[in-house]
């Protein structure tokens, strides 16, 4: 399995050097850089307006982490490479967040999906949230199964200093999703659902994102 999983990164990142003009033709800004028309939110328990705990300031998404909960792209997407770039505005070194992948039941405040964890110093370790799956995930024989699954990063951190932006590349492709933080490669999920919303998590504390774009593949 662990030899497979390099393979399909190798290929992975044979493609994070490729840049076309058909390809530039075909990425769609999942973030326009002025406002959150088209992504939907979740708040725990309705606590809050929505536009309390998600806004854009200076042009970047802003996520107040409190309440929990999640926005959502109102389209589901199968078969995409997804370029996210975050970073902590506080230079929170405990701050935690999420990107997620393949959402299919819109359950509040964790979904059915499998999240790209950003949590300082564990970008790109893969958490099954909501009954979500991944081959990867190996349970002992008897242990009962946590509330939170975890799919480890294969490398050590490559995330840059708190307060900087970082990026991760996804590759999705019939389930399987390869992520890499800052251009090195931190993981590979096959996931059996090979469809769903993609979602920016609130979790605890404050957080950015731009230029969150998609491009088929």
């Amino acid at each position: 399995m662990r030899k497979g999983m390099i393979a399909w990164a190798l290929s992975a990142a044979a493609l994070l050097g490729v840049s076309n003009v058909a390809d530039a033709q075909k990425t769609e800004k999942l973030f326009n850089g002025k406002d959150l028309s088209n992504w939907s939110f979740v708040v725990e328990k309705d606590a809050k307006p929505a536009d309390q705990v998600y806004s854009v300031r200076d042009g970047h998404i802003f996520i107040t982490g409190q309440p929990f909960g999640y926005m959502y792209t109102q389209k589901k997407y199968s078969d995409y490479k997804l370029h996210v770039e975050w970073r902590w505005p506080n230079g929170d070194t405990n701050a935690n967040s999420g990107i997620f992948l393949h959402i299919t039941d819109l359950t509040n405040p964790f979904p059915n999906t499998i999240e790209c964890n950003l949590q300082a110093g564990r970008a790109g370790l893969f958490v099954l949230l909501g009954g979500a799956d991944l081959v990867e995930y190996q349970s002992r024989p008897g242990e009962k199964r946590p509330d939170f699954p975890v799919v480890k990063n294969v490398n050590p951190s490559s995330e840059k200093p708190a307060g900087e932006w970082n990026e991760a590349n996804i590759f999705v492709r019939d389930g399987v999703i390869t992520v890499y933080i800052n251009g090195v490669y931190q993981n590979t999920g096959t996931c059996p659902v090979k469809e769903g919303h993609i979602g920016l998590q609130s979790e605890g504390k404050e957080v950015e994102f731009r230029n969150v774009t998609l491009t088929p593949w």
